[in-house]
């Protein structure tokens, strides 16, 4: 890993810094259809309070163009990660005052429970979580003078119609729940003692599920002729169960990759007490996705098939597969020649930010988004790639 070291006055991370100026700016200015002076939208900062926060005690410090872009990527998934989960609320979590919109459908919520009979406070807390990252980091950004993340003009997918789901943001959605193709490889990654992906990255791990690797799969009812057969209300319950865990085993290795390149002691800070919490929901959901029952169900509507299968049973089980492992086991970190080690993985900086993108756009969640949305989102992708610690 060749990050130019924490020291100002080396030629290398001046000209590294200009151009990174030069490109993040370049950027801003190519995305400036968004404005400077950003309403960050429903659910998120109002004006007076970012207007309040820029004139705060943070104001008068500046954030490097690397460290805003540390931030401003995470802000931008924080924010995508908020609509697909106020999506799940809305029809299987609470709806309250701290996470309002929607009012449920019994059907789907039982299925989840089946999983655990606490999953729809679980869903509720980690949708809070979300929106909360989203907004702290945005308002974080506007306090140092740094434009934040906004994805308000590409509000256009269509989600869910059936009867449960806040009719207002209909056809305003960020993410989409109804074509996912899930890597469910993450379940043997975490299982596995010998091989790890900083280490070994053409080691294929085998997939939990392998049918979700295949086809595209609704993890919600996308109206309500999907809830006419009880088979397919718990197959797209267990498919949410998976893609839970899925999607935080992303933020588990994101934060701590990118708070490698940080310069800011407090942007260090700030990454490395967000992703934690990260953590804590994949650790939640991979326990919680061991529960689903084993079935295949045919998708009504396009005709694809799923299985879910008895992890603890041939051609599964053992310890690769073992439902009740949920912590994970150690492996090899940093070299071979070391103790194997309990940890996160990959946590390898490199290319980290646009292979998060590639791994959420692999997967469907974007399927119907905009060319624009995707030069954006690379553009903020590429600028945290681009951040050397340092300058």
């Amino acid at each position: 890993m060749n990050l130019v070291t924490n020291n100002r006055d080396d030629g290398n991370c001046v000209e590294a810094s200009e151009e990174k100026a030069r490109k993040l700016y370049g950027a801003i200015s190519r995305r400036s259809f968004l404005g400077r002076s950003l309403a960050i939208g429903a659910g998120t900062l109002s004006g007076g309070l970012l207007l309040s926060q820029r004139a705060g005690a943070f104001a008068s410090a500046t954030l490097t163009p690397g460290d805003a872009a540390l931030l401003r990527f995470p802000a931008a998934l924080e924010i995508l990660e908020a609509d697909f989960w106020i999506q799940y609320n809305e029809l299987g979590g609470i709806q309250d005052g701290e996470v309002s919109g929607g009012f449920g459908i019994p059907d789907y919520t039982k299925a989840l429970s089946v999983l655990d009979s606490d999953m729809a406070q679980y869903v509720h807390d980690n949708t809070d979580d979300e929106i909360t990252h989203h907004q702290f980091l945005n308002a974080y950004l506007i306090s140092k003078g740094a434009d934040p993340a906004n994805l308000d003009a590409f509000r256009t997918l269509m989600g869910s119609t059936a009867t449960g789901v806040n009719t207002a943001l209909i056809g305003k959605r960020l993410t989409n729940l109804t074509q996912l193709t899930l890597d469910t490889s993450w379940w043997t990654r975490y299982r596995d003692d010998s091989h790890n992906p900083d280490l070994d990255p053409s080691f294929v791990f085998p997939q939990a599920v392998p049918s979700l690797a295949t086809g595209q799969h609704t993890a919600i009812p996308r109206t309500d002729a999907d809830l006419k057969k009880k088979s397919f209300i718990q197959a797209m319950a267990n498919t949410a169960g998976f893609h839970f865990p899925t999607i935080e085993q992303g933020g588990n290795s994101l934060y701590p990759s990118l708070a490698q390149r940080a310069t800011n002691v407090e942007v260090l800070r700030i990454l490395i007490s967000i992703g934690p919490t990260e953590i804590m929901h994949f650790q939640t959901w991979s326990d919680k996705a061991g529960n689903a029952p084993p079935l295949t169900a045919v998708d009504p509507v396009t005709g694809v098939s799923v299985t879910f299968p008895d992890l603890n049973s041939p051609p599964f089980g053992g310890e690769e597969f073992q439902t009740n492992l949920i912590m994970p086991e150690p492996c090899p970190f940093l070299s071979r020649s070391l103790p194997g080690c309990s940890i996160i993985r990959p946590t390898k900086t490199d290319g980290v930010a646009n292979g998060a993108l590639k791994f959420l756009t692999d997967m469907g969640l974007f399927i119907g988004q905009s060319s624009a949305f995707f030069d954006y989102v690379k553009g903020l992708a590429d600028d945290a790639d681009a951040a050397v610690r340092g300058c």
